[in-house]
């Protein structure tokens, strides 16, 4: 299908191949194998004064996690080339008292002076790749920087590092950070194949929980409403007030209670309106839910699908960006002014390390840097980088977006093939995910890259968009930012619904075999004849997924809690400084896993859903067209197969 894009597709890549090639024949490896000091030259370099200076020291490498860096990929901080790293910390404070006493002091860090900037902090730090990092070494079981777990800032005050408590942390429960996100992977596992007993309960109970909460807030609005309506200026509207900041003076005026009380009700009576007239949708999406955990619980390979997927993303991802390096680093050096203040009006902007100390810059903008940022040159490829650098940026969009359909056609094409099988698992085919993996490379790769190819381009304008309004922020011109707004929403809109159609429209080429348009047509079509149960099953697959989420995240919180008061685990639990820095990742870990697993569970709902629309449509239950959804569906719709032999009954009395 789509064997025009298939072409086309190949071809991008062979393309994509050969312009990694040129960057890396253009591109100097040296540029970024070796380090590189602020005037853009290498460290260790023979026939330049930094020959036998092979390690990069950043002056304050705390610098280096200024948000700048992100646009920049410098820090904007002094960096020299060194013979060693310094061994001993110092600050500028201090180094200053101490010449006072002793005047050879200084002939130690006269090593990593250049004569024109004067550092502000000095970490004692090892040589890790060729640069200077902090020096963090273990002492009594205490985690130190340069053997102290403080340092005087030069003032006689003490600063401690919260940066080495956290690493010391870190450093000393790994591995139980390590067994939560295990047990919260084999919770997210139990959970997904329990939730075909647990779905309907689990909602119902959700559901009148909510009813009965929103029914309290009405009678304590009531409450509140009937006690203020007597006391003296609380009769007065909130017109007459106005704006206050203070919001505990709007909560003694009755006409507050009153409007919560009415919006209350509101959403409460359209709650139990839904229930009613929607509650057969309900329960067919319940009963997707239960027959989605019965497929996983068949085709159990589709839940490490993701890391497939995972490993195909980060070929991309290095591929990008070893080709956005080589191509950055190609030319001469160009310097930027670096600055830490958000607000100097110089950042960017080229500049001549050799003049940039006499500049006024240096007196605008206190701490600025004349740093080396990038390579470039006059030549047509020089001139054309950027360009270049675009092309390399939507190829990398569209390889990723392509990796993720695939992996979307895959799933659905296998638990399409557990819909389909009459007798069900008997009639699965074997090695279900392997098949529909094998068949979505081999007949559909063009109409997922052309799915790929139109949300790649969408994507790309709003990247461009981003960047234009990061380049307009000092602008003035109001309408130009309100344009900019605009367009941003929309394209955001915009990719969302391509997403939402590119995901029905795999899951119909890998039924029926279609091309993209064809697929995504009739996807459209089906779902906007089926609108309301679309909107219910979606909502009511979010909720539970979410609240899946949030469970599989407090039931770890639990467990930590749980184990940390147990005597026998106590003794083997290190001593933290701080026991939250654990807690908040095993907390973050456990919701990306269960993120990953109900990713999959939603593609098997979405796929069900969709083949359980086109059963009711294509199907009547007789014995040539029978039903393949399974029992609790047909009961829920009375729907019912024939038996053959009913039907020979039926015609012998005719």
């Amino acid at each position: 299908t789509d064997v025009l894009c298939c072409v086309i597709f190949v071809i991008v890549i062979l393309g994509y191949i050969v312009l990694g090639t040129v960057a890396w024949l253009h591109g100097d490896p040296r540029k970024v194998v070796y380090p590189t000091d602020s005037y853009g030259q290498f460290c260790g370099q023979q026939g330049t004064p930094n020959a036998n200076k092979a390690i990069l020291f950043y002056f304050n490498i705390l610098q280096c996690a200024n948000p700048t860096v992100l646009i920049n990929l410098q820090c904007p901080t002094t960096q020299l080339c060194v013979s060693k790293c310094p061994d001993r910390f110092a600050t500028y404070i201090d180094m200053q008292y101490n010449y006072r006493r002793n005047k050879s002091y200084w002939d130690y860090y006269k090593l990593f002076c250049n004569g024109i900037f004067i550092f502000s902090l000095f970490f004692a730090v090892p040589s890790v790749l060729q640069r200077c990092f902090p020096d963090f070494i273990t002492r009594n079981g205490t985690l130190t920087v340069a053997n102290k777990t403080s340092f005087k800032d030069g003032h006689g005050k003490i600063r401690s590092e919260v940066g080495v408590k956290i690493f010391e942390d870190y450093a000393s429960s790994w591995f139980w950070i390590l067994i939560g996100l295990v047990i919260s992977m084999l919770v997210s596992l139990i959970f997904i194949l329990l939730l075909r007993f647990t779905a309907g309960v689990l909602f119902w109970m959700v559901i009148f929980g909510v009813i009965a909460a929103v029914g309290y807030g009405i009678w304590h609005c009531y409450w509140e409403y009937s006690s203020l309506k007597g006391k003296p200026d609380s009769d007065i509207t909130i017109s007459d007030i106005g704006f206050q900041t203070d919001f505990r003076v709007y909560l003694q005026l009755s006409q507050t209670w009153l409007i919560f009380m009415i919006s209350l009700a509101v959403i409460e009576a359209i709650i139990i309106l839904v229930l009613i007239f929607l509650r057969n949708r309900v329960r067919i999406a319940i009963a997707l839910l239960k027959e989605g955990s019965k497929a996983i619980g068949c085709i159990m390979s589709t839940l490490f699908y993701p890391i497939i997927t995972f490993l195909l993303l980060a070929l991309c991802i290095a591929y990008w960006a070893v080709t956005a390096v080589f191509l950055a680093s190609s030319g001469d050096a160009v310097y930027k002014v670096m600055s830490t203040l958000p607000d100097c009006k110089y950042t960017n902007l080229t500049c001549d390390p050799e003049t940039f100390s006499q500049s006024n810059v240096t007196k605008l903008c206190p701490g600025s840097q004349c740093t080396f940022a990038f390579y470039g040159g006059e030549s047509l490829y020089h001139r054309y980088i950027f360009v270049l650098q675009l092309c390399n940026l939507l190829v990398f969009l569209w390889l990723v977006n392509f990796t993720i359909a695939l992996g979307q056609c895959t799933l659905a094409g296998a638990f399409a093939s557990y819909y389909w099988a009459l007798r069900k698992p008997a009639d699965i085919p074997p090695c279900p995910l392997a098949s529909s993996f094998g068949r979505a490379l081999r007949y559909h790769t063009g109409s997922l890259a052309f799915g790929a190819l139109i949300l790649s381009i969408v994507q790309f304008i709003r990247i461009i968009l981003e960047y234009l309004d990061h380049k307009l922020k000092g602008a003035h011109n109001a309408f130009t930012r309100f344009l900019l707004c605009c367009l941003k929403c929309c394209f955001w809109c915009l990719e969302h619904f391509i997403k939402f159609m590119n995901r029905n429209a795999y899951i119909m080429i890998s039924i029926y075999g279609k091309n993209f348009c064809a697929s995504a047509r009739d996807a459209f079509f089906l779902l906007m004849r089926n609108v309301m149960r679309v909107a219910v099953l979606d909502k009511v697959t979010d909720f539970l997924l979410f609240l899946g989420k949030l469970l599989i995240s407090g039931s770890i919180i639990i467990l930590c809690i749980w184990c940390n008061r147990i005597c026998v685990i106590q003794e083997e639990v290190p001593s933290l400084n701080y026991y939250w820095v654990p807690l908040l990742t095993v907390i973050f870990g456990s919701y990306m896993i269960a993120h990953g697993f109900f990713n999959v569970y939603a593609m098997c709902v979405d796929t069900l859903f969709l083949c359980f629309l086109l059963d009711l449509e294509k199907n009547d239950g007789s014995a040539t067209r029978p039903y393949y959804m399974g029992s609790s569906l047909r009961a829920i719709l009375n729907k019912k197969n024939k038996r053959p032999e009913e039907k020979k009954k039926h015609s012998f009395v005719l």
